[in-house]
């Protein structure tokens, strides 16, 4: 489990951050209940309207990312696909690591505002807060391989890459605790 300070040193963090964060919970939730993600975001912004609830808005960078990660998100996987370790796939990473990346690679890609640096350092963050101790190194290794050719993928190159650093980064063998829990 995490420390406290760990779990709650996200509210400390900018809008930018808290944006992000609720992008991965909506993606997250959208493929654990098999559902359009837009749908997710257009149901919170009905229910933040109403008076009573407890639900927050959600932020409009939230929506800009939702909604790019669900238009692009074949693109996506195939990015991410394209660079995990030779013996994983897509479907055997943990739900949670799929949402993280998938908002730090449609930032990477689709966002040339938001510097390389800060996608790949606030996805890190994301996968500390959210996943397994071993996440953070994957999730690092895997967003610093594809910036490392980021120009052919905003290009719309989708080619993969021999000896990823994420391959390096060795992410475990055994089974996800995702899948153990089920």
């Amino acid at each position: 489990m995490k420390s406290q300070e760990t779990r709650s040193s996200w509210k400390r963090r900018g809008s930018r951050y808290k944006a992000r964060r609720r992008a991965v919970d909506i993606l997250f939730e959208a493929e654990m209940r098999d559902i359009d993600p837009v749908a997710i975001v257009e149901d919170r912004v009905v229910l933040s309207r109403l008076n009573g609830t407890d639900v927050n808005q959600v932020p409009s960078y939230t929506k800009e990312i939702v909604s790019g990660a669900a238009m692009e998100l074949d693109r996506l996987d195939e990015l991410i696909a394209a660079h995990l370790a030779e013996d994983w796939s897509l479907e055997r990473i943990m739900t949670v690591d799929r949402a993280i990346l998938r908002v730090s690679v449609w930032e990477l890609i689709f966002n040339p505002d938001v510097p390389l640096a800060t996608a790949i350092i606030e996805g890190v963050e994301l996968a500390s807060e959210y996943s397994t101790d071993v996440s953070p190194a994957y999730v690092h290794a895997l967003l610093d391989s594809i910036a490392k050719n980021i120009d052919e993928y905003r290009a719309g190159s989708v080619t993969p890459v021999e000896n990823s650093e994420a391959e390096a980064a060795g992410y475990p063998v055994e089974e996800s605790i995702e899948e153990d829990s089920q």
